[in-house]
């Protein structure tokens, strides 16, 4: 039975054709613009929208997502949630893994479909638990419904998710349930290729009621039996689809309007589908992430690079550290010099000022002058001398500053010592001492 598609807020189902479905510009009668091809290999996962959005138009109705992937629901009369892909593929090979749908009259549907109407289908009734059907078409021709054939599954198909696949050439069709082949149709097999499928298709998944009361009796019986929505809602759940496309290039031309396959002309170039997902699917990846991608001949040059730098560094490091080390031991040496050259630099003027006598004048000069050249203070003249006035007339002084016997003057009273000076503690020990 053909794919049936439901029209929203139609009054009935349109099947004047049983098995047909629509095409919007049929090659075979007009000129037709080229086929957006895949182009390549991809399996789709449809746990998120973003899958179904990049790569398929959603025909009719809404998806659901779940842990067990996306999720068809007739709930009511006309639903029959579906997708298309944006692509076509010429030929190519499509594995759907997949859990149909419960109850009666309930259709769960795989579909690869043409421009021109060829149709390569798999198909499940909600009341059957047990088979799937396999068929096809080609240019539309429904003079016939003796092709479609079921065939066994191993495990109830509604309550287990299961491998339905289809691998299409010039030469034959197969078709396989969990990779083994149930089914083959040569070339030659459909009316001498007449109505072999051949043309570039699209790939369908979807749900639909081909029990609702609106049908005709025939399609109702082949369906299962006339749909009951109370009992639902009826789900089918897809989880993935691996689509391979045996040609490459960027579009399907139809050079003729004979509908064979050595009329259809590939195009050089990438397919948007392909530009498309591989866009959607480079994910911003971390500097972490980036580096874990790399090869390892490259991480390994990538770790000796940096070890070498790593070194580098250090060495410039410690040489910083050598050079700072020096600069501040220099420091310190020019410091100490300083230091030790004001230190010697007193020590000379202190002992200038000895040689010259604590008073300021010069002891060797005036030794030969007698006690008046030392101003009254020569070593005869002692404390108790009558000639000693007990204070001596220097304007402004106290008697105090100047009397010899109120203070120690060094390490003789034999040296005379200006009243005015006081000496460091280090001279009442009697001789000089480094500042330390």
């Amino acid at each position: 039975m053909r794919f049936v598609t439901f029209l929203l807020g139609a009054a009935a189902l349109l099947t004047s054709v049983a098995g047909q479905t629509s095409t919007l510009c049929n090659p075979l009668n007009a000129t037709c613009p080229n086929d957006p091809a895949f182009g390549m290999n991809h399996t789709f996962y449809f746990n998120t929208s973003s899958t179904v959005t990049t790569s398929f138009n959603i025909t009719a109705g809404t998806l659901n997502y779940t842990s067990d992937g996306a999720e068809f629901t007739v709930a009511k009369r006309l639903d029959s949630p579906t997708i298309q892909s944006k692509f076509n593929i010429m030929f190519g090979s499509v594995s759907v893994v997949m859990k149909a749908a419960t109850g009666t009259g309930i259709v769960s549907s795989i579909v690869l479909e043409s421009d021109d109407l060829d149709e390569i289908d798999w198909e499940f009734m909600g009341g059957n638990s047990t088979h799937a059907e396999t068929n096809y078409f080609g240019k539309g021709n429904t003079t016939s419904y003796d092709r479609a054939i079921y065939y066994p599954v191993s495990s109830d198909v509604r309550a287990n998710f299961h491998n339905y696949t289809v691998d299409w050439t010039a030469d034959k069709l197969d078709w396989l349930i969990d990779s083994t082949v149930v089914r083959t149709l040569h070339y030659a097999d459909a009316n001498q290729g007449r109505t072999y499928p051949q043309t570039p298709m699209t790939v369908r998944l979807g749900i639909w009621a081909g029990g609702d009361s609106s049908l005709n009796k025939y399609t109702i019986e082949w369906a299962g039996g006339e749909t009951d929505y109370s009992k639902g809602p009826y789900n089918m759940y897809v989880q993935s689809a691996e689509i391979k496309d045996y040609s490459s290039g960027s579009a399907y031309e139809w050079t003729d309007n004979t509908g064979s396959w050595q009329s259809i002309k590939s195009l050089p170039g990438n397919s948007t589908a392909m530009n498309a997902i591989l866009k959607a699917q480079t994910p911003t990846l971390s500097t972490a992430q980036k580096f874990q991608a790399l090869p390892q001949a490259t991480k390994l040059a990538i770790y000796g690079g940096s070890g070498a730098a790593g070194a580098l560094l250090i060495a410039a490091l410690v040489f910083y550290y050598i050079r700072q080390r020096r600069a501040g031991a220099l420091e310190r040496e020019t410091y100490n010099a300083k230091i030790e050259k004001e230190r010697e630099e007193a020590y000379m003027d202190q002992m200038e000022l000895k040689e010259k006598g604590y008073g300021g004048w010069n002891n060797a000069d005036v030794a030969h002058q007698g006690e008046d050249a030392l101003g009254g203070w020569g070593t005869t003249h002692g404390n108790n001398s009558p000639t000693v006035p007990s204070t001596p007339k220097f304007p402004n002084v106290s008697s105090n500053e100047i009397n010899p016997a109120s203070r120690n003057y060094g390490d003789s009273q034999n040296v005379p010592q200006s009243p005015g000076f006081h000496l460091p503690s280090a001279y009442n020990s009697g001789g000089y001492q480094r500042f330390g």
